[in-house]
């Protein structure tokens, strides 16, 4: 029988993470998780993302949803993130960013010192490489602009959340190009999968089988 809205768990996400919840969601069975995403481009323009949950949260309890979890980090909101999830009463995944949650928050926060000067990749930034920096930045028509752009950093860190050749060699052309030391660190999901299993696992007024 079709779940409602009502019994379901809706996770409104960062664009840049709707694969990586998808694919928990079918590492874990979580048949009874729905999906939205607000706009990748959000990574560049952290102050929409705290009015634009709001309104997807109103949306999403007009629909019927009961059960809500975020999506996001703080992701550069500055707290205002959480204004809105303890506005609505919602939950959001720990961390600053999904970088930290990625590699574990834990593990972030351990590494942070030696970090300082880490331009850090996902595998969403891999696949979006040339549209999210080289062609917004101008390095496909200037590449002398990336020591202007990039030139605080030391090394690239891939945290890489899949075992793609494609993906990585994405992620080493990167670092070549941008003249960085390249490091690749296999996280996997991190922090997204007990989130997801908690979240949509123990909401009060789901009823889930």
């Amino acid at each position: 029988m079709e779940r409602t809205a009502q019994e379901k768990v809706l996770v409104i996400a960062c664009g840049m993470i709707a694969r990586e919840v998808l694919a928990v969601r079918e590492r874990l069975g979580l048949d009874h998780l729905d999906l939205i995403c607000l706009p990748a481009e959000f990574h560049f323009h952290p102050d929409r993302i705290a009015p634009a949950m709001d309104s997807a949260i109103e949306a999403a309890r007009a629909d019927g949803y009961r059960n809500i979890v975020v999506g996001y980090a703080d992701c550069g909101t500055g707290g205002l993130l959480d204004r809105v999830c303890e506005k609505h009463g919602v939950e959001r995944i720990g961390g600053p960013h999904c970088f930290a949650f990625y590699q574990g928050n834990d593990a972030f926060a351990a590494l942070a010192g030696a970090d300082m000067t880490a331009f850090y990749m996902t595998d969403f930034l891999c696949r979006q490489f040339d549209a999210f920096f080289v062609r917004p930045l101008g390095l496909d028509r200037h590449p002398e602009l990336a020591k202007d752009y990039f030139g605080a950093y030391e090394k690239l860190v891939y945290l890489a959340q899949t075992e793609d050749e494609e993906l990585e060699a994405v992620a080493v052309r990167a670092a070549r190009m941008l003249s960085l030391a390249y490091e690749k660190r296999r996280t996997g999901y991190g922090d997204l999968v007990p989130f997801l299993r908690r979240s949509t696992l123990e909401r009060p007024n789901s009823r889930i089988s």
